[in-house]
């Protein structure tokens, strides 16, 4: 029901509407616009522009197709992350997101190297896609120490890949921007599509999921959206 195209261009109260009705999309058909406004703490009239946005005209249009999705839902009700999970793959089953990707694929097939950096559990996910590539025919490496000095080498016709899930981390922006000193192309996947991250890059594929935090605020989101990209770019090249 929610347009891939339409959720790339979604402004920071847009994917907060969004994140807010698919974890909560058995409720939003019983709820008035003015009781979903006041729960999100957001005009009515910035709700009917979410609503228009994605190709509704009205709420009342918008409530029953979130309704029709629900009833599909609830044919196989999963888990609550499955349901996220699932209602991601439906939306990256489009020639919406064939065309998203046409940028980054055409790129990394004209590049001669390819470099994946990431901190964290993002730094793991980047010597995976450094292997995945490489596996491929595409000479990767992958840096999971955003301090590993880059300055004194030549990078002509290098792909640099930057995963994120905040799209925050000071380190690894910081990286990017002397990759980019050295006239790199960069290319990011990240959560949020008002991150730093996704605003200095050439090209940057957000996912939108529900934020995890666990066992004292660590991370916990999760990171599959990450390797699905990841694996739909290097089957492309």
């Amino acid at each position: 029901m929610f347009s891939y195209d339409e959720i790339q261009k979604y402004n920071e109260t847009e994917v907060m509407i969004y994140k807010y009705v698919i974890s909560n999309i058995e409720k939003i058909p019983y709820m008035t616009i003015r009781e979903l406004a006041n729960e999100m703490h957001i005009s009515t009239s910035t709700l009917l522009r979410f609503c228009s946005k994605n190709g509704y005209d009205g709420y009342s249009e918008f409530k029953k197709a979130v309704k029709a999705e629900t009833y599909v839902l609830k044919m196989q009700p999963p888990l609550e992350d499955l349901q996220e999970l699932s209602l991601f793959f439906e939306r990256t089953n489009s020639s919406a997101f064939e065309r998203k990707i046409s940028f980054p694929v055409e790129t990394i097939k004209n590049s001669d190297y390819l470099i994946f950096i990431g901190n964290g559990s993002s730094g793991t996910l980047a010597k995976y896609g450094a292997r995945l590539f490489s596996n491929m025919g595409k000479f990767s490496v992958g840096l999971e120490d955003t301090f590993y000095p880059i300055a004194t080498y030549s990078y002509k016709n290098t792909v640099v890949i930057a995963l994120s899930e905040s799209g925050e981390t000071k380190e690894l922006i910081d990286m990017v921007r002397q990759f980019q000193q050295k006239k790199c192309v960069v290319l990011s996947i990240t959560n949020a599509a008002t991150s730093t991250l996704a605003k200095i890059s050439d090209w940057s594929f957000t996912y939108n999921m529900k934020e995890h935090r666990v066992n004292g605020n660590y991370n916990a989101t999760t990171q599959v959206p990450t390797l699905f990209v990841l694996e739909a770019l290097a089957r492309r090249i």
